[in-house]
């Protein structure tokens, strides 16, 4: 038997990040960008924006990833 760490066992920056990261919802997303719940769910469906994680029958995002997403916009304009 060797003493190696299974790759999976490892854990990454993105792992350890949630437990300093916000989980926001729906409401959060659309006052903090300025556009509907529809606007928000038809860019999920076109894979822009990330999905949201389901808790139970709420839906929360990582506030991290829409701080992300809209980052990537304002640096491409």
């Amino acid at each position: 038997m060797t003493n190696e760490i299974h790759p999976t066992l490892i854990c990454s920056p993105v792992s350890t990040s949630v437990l300093n990261d916000q989980l926001v919802d729906m409401a959060f997303i659309t006052a903090f960008l300025g556009v509907s719940d529809k606007w928000v769910y038809r860019q999920i469906q076109l894979g822009q924006l990330p999905g949201p994680i389901k808790l139970g029958r709420s839906s929360r995002w990582l506030k991290s990833e829409i701080e992300e997403w809209l980052q990537k916009r304002v640096n491409v304009r």
